[in-house]
């Protein structure tokens, strides 16, 4: 159960502050705050109202009492991104920002039962042997068809795990996973990121949820290889590029009908051997020289998978239990801003496919 210092240090993360100048905001000395933190000084109604001035967050938010988790053993190894970019203090506010979304799903979570379609399995590398027949019998077991898959949000989503969108801050991350015990897991993707490299990165984090209980030095190749082969199986992609001549053309025309990036699919190709050394290299150059490497054609965008289950949770405390939006901002006790930031403002959303959901009140 969450303590006082805990919400402090929990709110001095979300807004990326050091002790110090989270001191300097409340008006004390950095030893001071240090002993607020770890709960060596009672909270009074002065401090109370101190704090929730400082990191203007409402009073509320520091009567919490769920549980507050530190970065799980592999939050570092599933950020995605830059890792020379990705900061401590990104770490500690992407770690904030996760904790107070569990407390979401439990708050709104009481009112509205999600209920899944599908189970997240759970197959170790060790035991099954290759990390690509691990991605074939999860596509078999959630009963994927052949072909690419075209919404894989609501794949997930079906399987109990909870998509969200953040900023990150400005963080270098294009997504990260968290998980835990008894609430579903949670991956947070980067709005701001193309929707090929979301896909990939959702994929990547699938991999985690279903391999890795426990860090290992390998877990982020093989999460990448189980983004690969889960998106594009080396069977079917055999059969795709046999007797094709690989060229930016056809990278570029497979993009649009797979939903990866072109980058992938000439990963594949290589992988399964429909490309000599020779032509991947001047492929990879032709690539580098256009600046795809970091940013395909706009013109081969397509629209990412947008998340459906937190939005019709909310949507149904308005729509089917008579919530009004400003109660539903109270009870996460964020604040209006903060609200925003994470989910969005009700006018703005789109009305989503709604997922399976029992009113429990």
């Amino acid at each position: 159960m969450a303590t006082f210092g805990d919400l402090v240090r929990l709110a001095r993360h979300l807004r990326g502050l050091t002790q110090q100048a989270a001191a300097e905001r409340l008006g004390v000395a950095q030893a001071v705050f240090s002993r607020i933190e770890n709960d060596f000084i009672e909270p009074d109604e002065e401090l109370q109202s101190g704090v929730s001035r400082a990191f203007d967050l409402p009073r509320d938010f520091f009567s919490i009492t769920d549980t507050v988790y530190g970065p799980p053993v592999s939050v570092h190894t599933m950020l995605r991104g830059k890792k020379s970019e990705v900061t401590r203090r990104d770490v500690d506010m992407i770690t904030a920002e996760l904790n107070i979304r569990l407390f979401h799903l439990r708050t709104f979570l009481q009112n509205v039962n999600y209920e899944p379609d599908n189970e997240l399995p759970m197959l170790d590398v060790e035991h099954y042997g290759s990390v690509e027949r691990i991605a074939t019998i999860v596509r078999t077991f959630w009963k994927v068809q052949e072909g690419p898959i075209r919404n894989l949000t609501r794949l997930m989503e079906r399987a109990g795990v909870v998509v969200g969108e953040s900023d990150f801050q400005g963080a270098s991350v294009s997504g990260v996973t968290f998980a835990a015990p008894g609430r579903p897991p949670i991956v947070l993707l980067n709005r701001d990121h193309p929707a090929d490299r979301l896909r990939f990165t959702l994929a990547h984090e699938l991999g985690h949820l279903v391999m890795h209980r426990f860090p290992t030095p390998e877990m982020e190749d093989e999460a990448n290889r189980f983004a690969s082969a889960f998106l594009l199986p080396p069977d079917e992609m055999r059969e795709v590029f046999r007797g094709r001549r690989i060229t930016l053309e056809l990278l570029a025309a497979l993009k649009k009908e797979w939903r990866v990036s072109m980058q992938s699919i000439l990963m594949c190709a290589q992988s399964v051997g429909a490309v000599t050394p020779n032509q991947s290299r001047y492929l990879w150059q032709q690539i580098s020289a256009r600046g795809w490497r970091t940013r395909e054609p706009v013109s081969l965008d397509f629209e990412a998978d947008r998340p459906t289950v937190f939005p019709t949770i909310l949507r149904s405390h308005v729509e089917d239990l008579g919530f009004r939006p400003a109660e539903l901002v109270c009870m996460s006790r964020i604040g209006d801003a903060n609200f925003v930031r994470f989910y969005g403002s009700f006018e703005d959303q789109k009305q989503p496919t709604r997922p399976r959901l029992r009113i429990v009140n």
